[in-house]
């Protein structure tokens, strides 16, 4: 038997849909009948009141969360979202429930004997509810009590061997795709990367010092399976920098449409979309133009070619990234907060990253880059925000980079030319005596 009755969540079960209310639902059945005689450290009935507040704010059309302010574990300045109902009274099981984020593994692998452990955590002093995984990639925990902090985090830091992951103004925590452990498209070792920053960078992810969040994402491809390009203030793209490598042999066994060679590698497969023609699905489709397919040979522009990845996509086994590999660092990325949403700007076009995985280049660019954010950014201006306030060529000198033709965007549009004083000859100051030896008044 229900303890609230919810008919606007319910209304949210209908369809073909999953539907994080059943989830619920069985989740607060689960802990009712506790058929495993769990000790319950927080209210058995927490996810029964879950659903009750929830149901609460649909009829009022608005939340019923209040901000939870200061709360955390000792040491961290991050890690822990504070939660409170406004409703104590109705509700006494969210009264305060809280959320914790754990920093998950690089590429999302876990053991099954890890994620039990992590669940029966949860489930005896916690929710039981989880989330697998948030925006940035941590593993959600989702609703407990204060005096539950902290215990939670000594068995996650001292049995479990894991850490809080990021929450607040400072380093969120870093996430990447699967990279080379799995995808061969992947042009550097993205969990290598993933990890050496998340262990360089601890005092950035767990004490906040920034005006605002600090993304780092990391996509072995351009793929970009992790979407890096729009939700980080850093991301890290993996990219090569010589030719696509091309078997002649299999792009016609792709456009014979042989049954061993199935466009975009079968994902399609299930519909009849007719047969494979190159023209239309692929040639046609380059964002360039650069490829041309004539007498039984494709050719590709490759100076031309912006790494798309169409293409490698659709012809997998006939295409393949080249052999000199690395990543591209773009900057700026963000969701529309003050300024509308912004895709990342390229800041360095190809970065070598070598087998002992020496990343003192990147470093010296992240740290550059965080001196003038936190001397120049204002509060809660996230890194894209103050690029546009003060300018990409601010950007460049702050990094030491030079200009080059990647980094235009589009056309300048202001005509006139502003020199700075040490780019001029001799300076501002001037010797009026000898001015006027040439310039008589």
């Amino acid at each position: 038997m229900a303890k609230h009755e919810t008919p606007f969540l319910d209304e949210l079960e209908n369809g073909p849909w999953p539907s994080f209310v059943s989830d619920l639902k069985q989740q607060a059945e689960v802990r009712a009948k506790n058929e495993k005689g769990v000790e319950f450290q927080i209210p058995q009935d927490c996810v029964d009141d879950l659903l009750g507040v929830v149901e609460l704010s649909y009829k009022h059309g608005r939340t019923h969360w209040k901000h939870g302010g200061i709360v955390g574990v000792f040491g961290y300045g991050g890690g822990v979202i504070g939660r409170y109902c406004d409703q104590p009274k109705l509700f006494p099981g969210v009264e305060h429930f809280h959320t914790m984020r754990v920093n998950q593994p690089c590429g999302k692998y876990y053991s099954t004997e890890y994620l039990r452990q992590l669940t029966e955590l949860w489930d005896f002093r916690g929710s039981g509810i989880t989330n697998m995984h948030g925006a940035t990639g941590d593993i959600i925990l989702l609703g407990t009590t204060t005096p539950q902090l902290e215990e939670v985090f000594w068995t996650l830091t001292h049995d479990f061997n894991q850490d809080l992951g990021g929450s607040g103004s400072n380093l969120r925590t870093p996430a990447d795709c699967l990279g080379q452990s799995r995808c061969e498209y992947s042009c550097y070792d993205t969990s290598a990367l993933c990890h050496f920053l998340t262990n360089e960078y601890q005092d950035e992810l767990h004490r906040p010092a920034f005006p605002y969040k600090f993304k780092f994402k990391f996509d072995g491809c351009p793929n970009c399976c992790v979407a890096s390009i729009a939700r980080s203030d850093m991301s890290f793209i993996g990219t090569w920098k010589d030719d696509i490598r091309i078997d002649q042999d299999a792009v016609n066994k792709y456009v014979e449409n042989d049954p061993a060679y199935p466009a975009n590698a079968g994902a399609h497969k299930g519909k009849d979309w007719g047969p494979f023609n190159i023209q239309k699905e692929v040639v046609r489709l380059c964002p360039t133009g650069c490829m041309k397919f004539e007498n039984k040979t494709l050719t590709i522009d490759n100076a031309n070619c912006t790494r798309c990845m169409h293409c490698i996509n659709v012809m997998p086994r006939a295409l393949k990234i080249g052999k000199e590999t690395g990543l591209s660092i773009l900057c700026g990325a963000k969701a529309p907060i003050l300024d509308g949403a912004q895709m990342g700007s390229l800041l360095v076009p190809f970065v070598e990253v070598n087998a002992d995985n020496d990343y003192e280049a990147i470093t010296e660019i992240i740290e550059n880059i965080w001196d003038w954010w936190m001397e120049e950014g204002k509060n809660r201006e996230r890194l894209g925000e103050l690029i546009m306030r003060q300018g990409f060529q601010k950007l460049l000198e702050v990094t030491g980079i030079e200009a080059m033709p990647q980094h235009v965007a589009y056309p300048r549009t202001n005509p006139y030319i502003f020199w700075k004083e040490d780019e001029v000859p001799g300076g501002w100051e001037r010797d009026v005596d000898e001015f006027r030896k040439h310039h008589l008044r």
